[in-house]
């Protein structure tokens, strides 16, 4: 953040790297904390979060990694029942028009 006077945000950091991976699910790391104006450490342990969570998958692919979002997970909060990860990423998309582009759950967003 670059404004020291901000304490706090709407979007959680995880929320970020979500949309982030929706966006483009072979991003690099370094990439991914540089949008999310995180850092690598960080994004390497929201990853891990988020994988161990069920809502997201990492697959090899070569040197680099693709992930996969579980779009119709649905998020852990009881505050957020009945909401699952499309409608989180879509309501974070910039413009609020932007979607992951993906036809149906559990499938690799490209």
């Amino acid at each position: 953040m670059t404004h020291p006077e901000r304490r706090w945000t709407f979007l959680t950091n995880h929320t970020r790297v979500l949309r982030a991976l929706a966006r483009d699910p072979e991003v690099r790391l370094r990439t991914l904390a540089a949008t999310c104006e995180i850092t690598e450490r960080t994004v390497q342990a929201i990853i891990g979060d988020l994988e161990q969570a069920g809502y997201i998958r990492r697959r090899r692919a070569g040197r680099r990694n693709q992930y996969a979002l579980d779009l119709d997970r649905p998020l852990q909060h009881p505050a957020e029942a009945g909401l699952n990860v499309r409608a989180l990423v879509e309501l974070a998309a910039e413009g609020g028009t932007q979607s992951p582009k993906a036809a149906s759950a559990s499938v690799t967003v490209s």
